[in-house]
């Protein structure tokens, strides 16, 4: 396959990102209806996925040959957003205790919950790629 043909392929950026702002933002009214609170065990296990993630993608990166190479460097920028973006709102959640029914606290935690589901989403179409573009 062509870099082109491969790149159409491989790019469902924007699928991933309609689907995690949908969770994003059903997870903010949930938390801010004090429906669903996100605990600190849930809090700790996102940070430990997304440094897992991190690690997994540093090897991934490092054994890349060149046709795995286009199906990264297509993903990465979305991937690495929902890494860091998981990692920086459980650290806030960790170190700030807002109440329960708290405006600023049901966004951070729809926003965790949407660079979570960007990161497990674009996992997905990482490996999509990988699959589809390695002839």
């Amino acid at each position: 396959m062509t870099d082109l043909t491969c790149s159409r392929q491989c790019n469902c950026t924007i699928v991933a990102l309609a689907a995690s702002l949908a969770v994003g933002v059903i997870a903010a009214v949930l938390t801010f209806l004090a429906i669903v609170t996100a605990a600190p065990v849930f809090l700790w296990v996102a940070f430990g996925i997304a440094v897992g993630y991190l690690a997994v993608l540093l090897v991934t990166a490092a054994f890349a040959t060149a046709t795995t190479r286009r199906c990264i460097a297509v993903t990465l920028p979305a991937l690495l957003t929902g890494i860091l973006g998981t990692v920086l709102t459980a650290v806030i959640l960790l170190a700030v205790t807002f109440a329960a029914t708290s405006v600023i606290g049901a966004i951070i935690t729809g926003a965790l919950l949407f660079f979570f589901s960007l990161t497990v989403i674009m996992t997905a179409c990482l490996i999509k790629c990988l699959v589809t573009c390695a002839d």
